[in-house]
């Protein structure tokens, strides 16, 4: 689980999260992160939080927004709540990077979803748009954090449809949803403290 300070990095996305406030430090009510995309940097898909609010506030550079099928472009010191069970997408509306505070109320298990798709891409398993290349793993995935994201399309009670069966089997075969990021990083610092060396 992610903790205030702790930093992910998305190779495959480009996108870097710090991690200011976690559910463990708000008792679950909120998720803060800091977004830095590089350009060409998206969120994907539209897609929905069906129990949380989601707000940006742009503290430098562009950021490309669309709400309900409406588009907009965002500069520093905008700042844009998106309400549960909106339709919405993010991107990069820039040439450099761009710089977003994000919060999520309540936290729910979004951070844990964080680290699993960008520990995913640290070991190479997603493609370059950050989606897990195995459709087992994809379905397990998807599934598992449906309470924080589904995708608009196709329609949810399809995605169900498919990707349960799929995830029932990932499950069986062994496949994790969840995917830690900075487990290997602590086991080192960890062994570090009893006397093994970090390299």
């Amino acid at each position: 689980m992610a903790r205030a300070g702790d930093e992910l990095v998305n190779p495959a996305t480009g996108l870097r999260t710090v991690f200011r406030e976690t559910a463990q430090t708000t008792g679950g009510e909120l998720l803060q992160v800091d977004w830095i995309g590089r350009p060409g940097w998206t969120t994907g898909p539209d897609h929905v939080h069906p129990r949380q609010e989601e707000r940006f506030e742009v503290l430098s550079g562009r950021l490309g927004l669309r709400v309900a099928g409406a588009e907009r472009s965002h500069g520093a010191g905008d700042a844009i709540v998106v309400p549960k069970g909106v339709a919405h997408a993010a991107w990069n509306a820039g040439d450099g990077e761009v710089h977003v505070l994000v919060a999520f109320k309540p936290a729910l298990r979004t951070e844990i979803a964080f680290e699993t798709l960008a520990g995913l891409a640290r070991d190479g398993r997603t493609t370059r748009a950050g989606v897990p290349r195995d459709p087992l793993q994809l379905a397990l995935v998807l599934r598992e954090f449906e309470d924080e994201i589904y995708f608009v399309r196709p329609p949810l009670a399809v995605q169900r449809m498919i990707l349960g069966p799929l995830a029932l089997i990932g499950r069986g075969l062994g496949y994790r949803a969840e995917y830690p990021y900075h487990q290997g990083v602590r086991d080192a610092v960890a062994n570090a403290g009893e006397g093994s060396a970090v390299r």
